[in-house]
């Protein structure tokens, strides 16, 4: 299995080492316990903020945004912050308080991190702040990369809320990255390890019309590319962290059903996934863009996993 810690994206002239303080927020989820176990092994020092109590002094902070509440004194002599912080788009129909849930935890606590590295005496010298793909909406095959307008719908209007919440930090001079994610594929989480298990047992096949394009990411790029980010001082504003290679939903289906020996001949209807999704299934399952990596492409990054093939094989 692939291990979700990669050494491939190593910048040699600036070691994890000389980072300094890194505090991740969202340091417990499938991309923040991933970069913190890398950054740790890579000789850095990382403190994680979560909401609960955690062992390990100097190790965890405390946070809580929904109660405006941050510790402020772990922040002290920090140089990079990543917020990866937000509660999962795909549990659950999107209901008026799934939705204003959704809102909150990417919003409100955005606008208290960036509040709070404004007012430091000393903010840190870049904060990279999780978006995502659904900036550009429905796009079809139309290519779109950092330079293109935003699309239509309640991600399109999340993300430009997500980013938008950054601008303190921008304004008290703090370098900020925003991460346009796309699908982060590992079989240890997301949505890979939910299309495992019905694949294996060749019930798998493509949603809807399989149209759709699937803008993907392997772990290991999603780690490197953030890293990446950190110490390359020419990178500002949207990134999108997405694979060279564009692929749609039936091409996705096609190549894990391959990788896996499978048939995939049972497709899920739009009407049904509509009916048991509703608008989750309109604008995050059925619908997709042609999302180009221009940034990272021209900024210099190396993808482990360019090809989806490459990327499947080696994971599962």
């Amino acid at each position: 299995m692939l291990a979700p810690v990669s050494a491939q994206q190593d910048v040699p002239s600036v070691p994890a080492s000389s980072l300094g303080r890194v505090a991740v927020l969202g340091a417990t989820g499938l991309l923040g316990g991933a970069l913190r176990q890398t950054l740790r092994a890579k000789g850095a020092e990382v403190i994680g903020f979560s909401r609960s109590e955690r062992s390990g002094a100097g190790e965890w902070a405390r946070w809580n945004p929904d109660a405006g509440e941050i510790d402020r004194d772990a922040l002290g002599g920090v140089q990079v912050v990543v917020n990866l912080a937000g509660e999962d788009l795909s549990r659950g129909r999107w209901t008026r308080d799934r939705k204003q849930r959704l809102w909150d935890s990417r919003i409100k606590s955005t606008e208290l991190l960036a509040s709070t590295l404004a007012a430091l005496d000393t903010p840190p010298r870049v904060l990279v702040n999780a978006s995502a793909i659904g900036f550009y909406g429905d796009r079809g095959d139309e290519a779109v990369d950092e330079a293109s307008a935003p699309g239509d719908g309640f991600l399109s209007e999340l993300c430009r809320a997500w980013e938008t919440a950054t601008e303190p930090a921008r304004e008290a001079g703090v370098r900020v990255v925003l991460m346009r994610y796309g699908v982060i594929l590992t079989p240890s989480g997301g949505a890979l390890a939910r299309m495992l298990g019905p694949f294996r047992l060749g019930v798998g096949g493509r949603l809807g019309a399989g149209t759709q394009r699937f803008p993907w990411i392997a772990l290991p790029d999603a780690v490197g590319a953030t890293r990446f980010v950190m110490t390359r001082e020419e990178i500002e504003g949207p990134v999108n962290v997405v694979a060279p290679e564009s692929v749609t939903n039936r091409q996705l289906t096609d190549t894990l059903g391959a990788v896996l020996r499978r048939p995939t001949v049972l497709p899920v209807p739009s009407f049904a996934l509509s009916l048991a999704m509703g608008e989750m299934a309109r604008e995050a399952v059925l619908a997709g863009a042609n999302v180009r990596p221009r940034q990272l492409e021209v900024s210099g990054y190396r993808f482990e996993f360019p090809r989806l093939e490459d990327a499947l094989g080696a994971m599962v």
